[in-house]
């Protein structure tokens, strides 16, 4: 398929160009690189520095590369950010996406794949969370992704050619298990990065939030998918989607690992002393979230192969250890 790939230079997206080429996929790439990185974009890729506004352009461009199927990665994606700045989020996430349907029904591309979040689903009264739970966000990044859903849903009622799948991430990690790819965040908030750059020494700690919740160690537990496993999602929900598909997939790996347990998995990788500072809980940090992933198990025949914390964590050091200052090293 020719593949339109919407923040391909990312840390999700560049991975994601990476595997649909290895597969036998033209991708075109996309992004603004406000992000994003130049160095990330395979250069087997086709890449265009185009902001998601610019309709026209997209248009134009899903036109001429004679599109099948566009992969939303384009996003802003800080939590904590989207309550300062909601706007900016509902402006980039839900204005974003507008602007790619737009283009993409005046070029008559009628396939999506969205990178949708866990976020959708706020604070869930159980886990592991299905996809037919309540999604209450509790945050402008969850809402701007909720609210996405619905438009695609929407698009799909009113156009019964329009197809696309909305995969919902809980916490992606690990980098290429090749080294050719990696994860480079400014600022950085994503654990095992955070504690790697702590072994590394470009941080000088890492801080805990929260030792009393209700778990075995007394930190949060959160599931980890491998961001390998989360890109061949991707793909394989791109190749079934058929015509009036609507579509919906938690990606997980249905177990979750506790922040303590992240940073000793990190001391047995790197080998290396990690110096740690316990906090206060932050507000609204959930006790427990993972995954029930059974549904696209069922219905793609996907599950994850990275499901042990230290190769997840191991993947990642292997990219850190070499680029210890990102992309710009």
């Amino acid at each position: 398929m020719n593949v339109m790939v919407a923040g391909g230079a990312g840390y999700i997206g560049s991975h994601a160009v990476k595997q649909l080429i290895e597969a036998g996929h033209r991708v075109i790439v996309v992004d603004n690189l406000y992000r994003g990185h130049a160095e990330a974009v395979d250069p087997r890729a086709e890449f265009h520095e185009v902001d998601l506004a610019a309709t026209d352009v997209l248009a134009g461009l899903l036109r001429d590369c004679a599109i099948d199927c566009a992969m939303h990665f384009a996003a802003l994606a800080y939590v904590g950010e989207s309550v300062t700045e909601p706007l900016a989020y509902y402006d980039n996430n839900i204005g974003g996406t507008l602007s790619m349907l737009k283009a993409m029904h005046a070029a008559g591309v009628k396939r999506m794949v969205f990178s949708s979040t866990c976020a959708t689903y706020g604070e869930p009264e159980q886990t592991p969370i299905v996809e037919t739970m309540r999604q209450e966000p509790i945050n402008p990044y969850g809402w701007s992704k909720w609210c996405v859903e619905r438009i695609l849903t929407d698009c799909g009622a009113a156009n019964k050619g329009f197809s696309f799948v909305s995969l919902r991430y809980f916490n992606v990690a690990g980098t290429a298990a090749d080294g050719s790819l990696g994860e480079d965040h400014d600022p950085e908030t994503h654990l095992i990065p955070v504690v790697l750059l702590a072994a590394l020494g470009q941080r000088e700690k890492v801080t805990v939030f929260g030792t009393d919740y209700p778990t075995p160690d007394g930190t949060c537990i959160r599931d980890y998918i491998h961001v390998e496993d989360l890109c061949a999602a991707h793909i394989r929900a791109m190749e079934v989607l058929q015509p009036g598909d609507t579509r919906f997939y938690n990606l997980g790996i249905g177990r979750g690992y506790s922040v303590k347990e992240v940073i000793d998995s990190a001391r047995r990788v790197t080998r290396r002393d990690i110096r740690v500072d316990y906090g206060d809980r932050r507000p609204g940090d959930p006790a427990i979230l993972f995954a029930n992933a059974d549904k696209i198990r069922r219905e793609l025949g996907w599950s994850a192969k990275y499901t042990k914390i230290d190769d997840i964590v191991a993947t990642a050091w292997n990219w850190f250890a070499k680029h210890p200052r990102g992309y710009g090293e």
